[in-house]
């Protein structure tokens, strides 16, 4: 169960699509995927952002020894060699609580933190069932997007409000369900109360407040609605909170801050305690939030968000004037005389991110499109021309050099799941080719040397030391490390000359400088005074280094000489976030965001004027947006009093809480009726369930257990099972007997991805016993009995990356193979074989879809095994003696609604299936005469891609199936209609 919120990045717009292992639970009689594969209640408690890392089950080596810091308010869990993180985390926590709880509520109860430090991803969440929350320890480099403050102090004062919302959500209908449901009971009912743009929000504007930093104070932050409210956009609420696939829409992380901060601001610091106590026990039952919302402020929910909004637009009342849009886009435009803004009824374009210059007429840079994954463009004159795919990436970023192409590229490890690589590869722009040169590395920001001989990059190590490396160009090979003398972190490197470097450096603060670095010693020269202003994107031109700087409301373009310091800042006509620069002699290229993506701008540099910045710093500081809240209780800027302080720091037992029930899961899918008591310890090395089950049908009553350990290199897992009362029919008359099952088995979850596909196998063996005993007095006229079977599996995926609007993968193929044969005391056996095989369509965000299948099992029928043969569509599926199946799809987009009903279900997408479907089957009727048919079917499907509650994804649909042969195993007539819902909705 992952009901988690953390500290989210930009979301990227393709998806790579990696078939995760399932751990499997299967017996003779019934097909159940335990564990791993939870019903509905989950699936309404996952809310986890593109390449978040949440919950990984055994994603750490083995050979990782655990440590920790014990507190009231939290357990601080790290690897051994991480002290000083985890004393600084616990230090900053315990500080902290107490400081800010007037603000949420009193309540207190410990959770568990882990740091990981084997990701390349920056990211962290807190989350129920289990509860508990995960740091990704590596900082990114963009400084603008999530701030410059120490890492793991930024991750530890975002993320703990929402440990102290989940403490003090516990109350009224929100506790009841816990009571009776645990954890997962909690979660349900805090997320249907309370909207993940208020814990976002919340938690964002409390890492504001505490600090001297925040993305509240960052322009970057709010870069998304400044660039809706420059083109005049008015999206609906839904759309906003939905989103689209058709228009840019900024994420609820700066939605929820401006309405946070415009409660606390207008209606008081306590203003959103006695709203969120009031939600989560659910007062006024329906839309509890909105009712306490009018409750305390007297406003309704349209006025108040309505309010919210405006009062931060009117921020910018100046911001964006008329000639902000590019020309490569106004001709989507037209000119509001009125409103002075340019109106666009067009949709998302493209982002054009990290412009290179070839010459003056010639730019490369990485275009991404909704309809087509990220690919390196290089624009002659304004013509594009596609050079290559990028290779899976956590950003966009690379860097260019006479006819070279580098760039970091993320890999995940073969079996560890928290652990992964940056490595960088090496693109020709002439043929595009692209090699990798180095492997297994950490390395970030790469960037050519003046001679393109060798390359300085960032490596950031599982230490957390940031360090600057020396490369060959040529094979990845290290030549020299530079002296990091001061523990800077460094970001964005580039050569300035031979024998010095260039980059924006954070100190131990956090405060940022542009520092010129001997290579050789690694002294360090400041080129500016250190400051909480974000500072990034160098680019180095003749004597001058171009960057961007935040000066107050905006990111702003400057220019520095390390010859003299003088200091320059691009003469601007409007407030436009500037990001990115390049620059030749003649001509000056950035990106902005605006509604249509980020945008490549150029200007001749004969046109454009620079200001000399006598002061020699950065001019603006920091904007708080009017919003005295930030500074206004004893809380304000506390993170800056926290002095490093010594906390004991013993050792971790991996054992500890090994069976640690958290839920109460009901599973009501008819006949079947479930509860299950699910496990997962702080570690995620083992998981556990407790399950009883009712079957409606036959009477029966299973009570199970079963468990899975993920701390080695293979799964192993566990279980067993006791049936009473199953029941047959023998002779008219039914008979009852009793079932015991015991199971075994060893898995191996191998993740292949590199590059720019996806690939894993996922191969293993289980072993099955079932024990018959027959009650009495059946047992008279039946002899008990025992068999033991093999369930030996194996699968396949190989997908490419796919962008936001694709269906499906362009290529792409599933292949599962499984064999399940008895050992002792019984002849039977079963095999399965089922690939499902991607290609692109005649249009973009088309695609051809094939199935192929074949399962053949003993004649005799002994075992009843599970079926899990695609059987034609419309047709009620047996298990005979020998099927094979030939299955054709085409997918299609057929419309993009954006729009919703009650702020309860919205349409993002509505999409088409053609099938065809051909099963042969050979069986045997009960005189032993073979038996062959066909069961093909024609039809279409029509599915619904919608958001409910403005949060949760969910895709449900309509199949319509002709029958080409009679169904003979059920049903008449040949025109069939189904409802088709999520697998794990039921």
């Amino acid at each position: 169960m992952k009901f988690v919120f953390g500290l989210n990045r930009n979301l990227r717009t393709f998806t790579l699509m990696i078939s995760a292992p399932v751990i499997k639970s299967l017996n003779a009689q019934h097909h159940r995927q335990l564990l791993l594969q939870l019903p509905l209640i989950l699936l309404l408690l996952t809310a986890t952002a593109t390449l978040t890392k949440a919950q990984e089950f055994g994603g750490n080596p083995p050979s990782i020894k655990w440590k920790q810091v014990n507190t009231p308010a939290a357990k601080v869990i790290f690897p051994a060699g991480l002290d000083t993180e985890g004393i600084r985390v616990a230090d900053i926590v315990q500080r902290m609580n107490r400081a800010i709880q007037p603000t949420i509520g009193y309540k207190q109860k410990q959770v568990s933190i882990l740091l990981q430090n084997q990701t390349t991803i920056s990211n962290a969440y807190v989350g129920l069932a289990p509860f508990r929350s995960e740091f990704y320890l590596t900082p990114e480099q963009n400084n603008f997007e999530l701030g410059s403050l120490p890492w793991t102090d930024q991750l530890a004062i975002h993320e703990f409000r929402h440990v102290q919302q989940y403490n003090n959500f516990n109350v009224g209908l929100s506790h009841t369900a816990r009571i009776l449901f645990g954890e997962g009971g909690q979660a349900l009912f805090n997320e249907g109360a309370i909207p993940n743009w208020f814990f976002e929000g919340d938690a964002v504007f409390n890492e504001t407040h505490v600090s001297e930093q925040g993305r509240g104070r960052l322009p970057y932050f709010l870069n998304g609605y400044r660039a809706l409210w420059a083109a005049g956009k008015d999206y609906s609420w839904q759309k906003l909170r939905s989103g689209s696939y058709l228009d840019y829409t900024p994420d609820w992380y700066p939605t929820g801050y401006m309405l946070v901060a415009y409660g606390r601001e207008k209606y008081g610091d306590d203003f959103w305690r006695k709203v969120t106590q009031d939600a989560a026990a659910y007062k006024g039952l329906f839309y509890p939030l909105r009712k306490a919302i009018k409750k305390y402020s007297g406003e309704d929910f349209i006025k108040f968000r309505n309010n919210a909004l405006s009062y931060f637009k009117s921020q910018f009342i100046n911001d964006n004037g008329p000639n902000t849009l590019p020309d490569s886009f106004k001709k989507y435009t037209f000119l509001d005389q009125e409103k002075g803004v340019f109106i666009n009824h067009g949709h998302f374009i493209a982002d054009q991110e990290y412009p290179a210059y070839v010459n003056d007429s010639t730019v490369i840079y990485m275009k991404s499109t909704y309809d087509h994954i990220p690919v390196f463009v290089i624009n002659t004159n304004g013509k594009e021309k596609d050079i290559s795919t990028r290779s899976v990436s956590l950003d966009n970023y690379f860097a260019y050099h006479d006819g070279k192409v580098v760039y970091p590229s993320y890999r995940p490890d073969l079996r560890w799941t928290y652990r992964d690589y940056s490595e960088l590869y090496l693109l020709d722009v002439k043929t595009g080719d692209e090699r990798r040169i180095t492997l297994r590395s950490k390395y970030f920001a790469p960037n050519f040397s003046l001679d393109g001989k060798t390359i300085i990059a960032v490596q950031v190590g599982p230490s957390g030391k940031s360090e600057l490396h020396i490369l060959s160009a040529f094979t990845g090979k290290l030549i020299a490390v530079v002296p990091n003398k001061e523990k800077l972190f460094f970001t964005y490197p580039k050569f300035y000359n031979d024998s010095q470097l260039i980059s924006a450096v954070r100190n131990h603060e956090g405060k940022m400088t542009m520092a010129l670095i001997d290579i050789k010693t690694g002294n360090v020269k400041t080129l500016l005074p250190y400051s909480y202003q974000p500072i990034g994107f160098p680019v180095v031109k003749n004597d001058m280094v171009y960057f961007t700087a935040t000066s107050g409301i905006s990111d702003r373009l400057f220019a520095i000489s390390p010859a003299n310091g003088k200091l320059l800042e691009l003469r601007d006509t409007n407030t436009s976030n500037k990001y990115e620069p390049t620059v030749t002699d003649n001509k000056l290229a950035w990106v902005q965001l605006t509604a249509f993506g980020y945008q490549l701008n150029q200007a001749d540099r004969s046109t454009i004027k620079w200001d000399e910045v006598g002061s020699g710093k950065i001019p603006g500081g920091l904007p708080d947006y009017n919003i005295s809240a930030l500074k206004r209780d004893s809380s304000t800027d506390l993170l800056a009093l926290i002095t490093n302080k010594q906390l004991p720091v013993t050792k971790y037992n991996k054992a500890y809480h090994l069976f640690n029930f958290h839920s109460l899961i009901p599973d009501f899918n008819d006949p079947n009726y479930t509860f299950s008591l699910t496990g997962e310890n702080v570690l995620n090395t083992f998981q556990s369930q407790l399950s009883f089950n009712y079957n409606r049908d036959e009477g029966y009553k299973e009570f199970s257990f079963d468990a899975v350990y993920g701390a080695l290199f293979p799964y192993l897992s566990g279980g067993a099972g006791y049936t009473i009362d199953r029941r047959g029919l023998y002779k008219g008359n039914n008979i009852y007997w009793n079932e015991t099952n015991l199971h075994t088995g060893i898995e191996f979850p191998l993740n292949l991805s590199s590059g720019k596909n996806g690939t894993s196998i996922d191969f293993g063996t289980d072993v099955y016993y079932t024990s018959i005993n027959f009650q009495s007095p059946f047992n008279t006229l039946f002899k008990d009995e025992n068999y033991t079977y093999l369930n030996n599996y194996i699968t396949f995926s190989n997908r490419s990356q796919q962008a936001l609007q694709n269906i499906y993968p362009n290529f792409g193929q599933t292949i599962t193979l499984n064999y399940k044969s008895a050992i002792s005391n019984i002849d039977a056996k079963q095999f399965l074989a089922n690939g499902t095989f991607y290609f692109p369509g005649l249009f973009v965000n088309q695609n051809l879809v094939i199935n192929l299948a074949h399962q053949d099992r003993d004649k005799g029928n002994v075992v009843s095994f599970s079926n899990d043969f695609p059987f034609s569509r419309g047709y009620t599926a047996e298990n005979l003696y020998n099927m094979n199946k030939v299955g054709v799809n085409y997918a299609f987009p057929l419309a993009y609604p954006d729009a919703g009903i009650a702020n309860a279900i919205y349409f993002q997408r509505i999409r088409g299936n053609l099938f065809y479907d051909y099963t042969r089957v050979n069986d045997f009727y009960s005189n032993g005469n073979p038996f062959n048919g066909n069961f093909r079917s024609a039809g279409i499907e029509v599915f619904f891609d919608t958001k409910w509650f403005n949060e949760e994804s969910v895709t449900f649909g309509i199949r319509y199936s002709y029958l080409l042969d009679p169904d003979i195993y059920g049903g008449t007539g040949r025109n069939r209609i189904e409802i088709v819902l999520p697998v794990s909705l039921f």
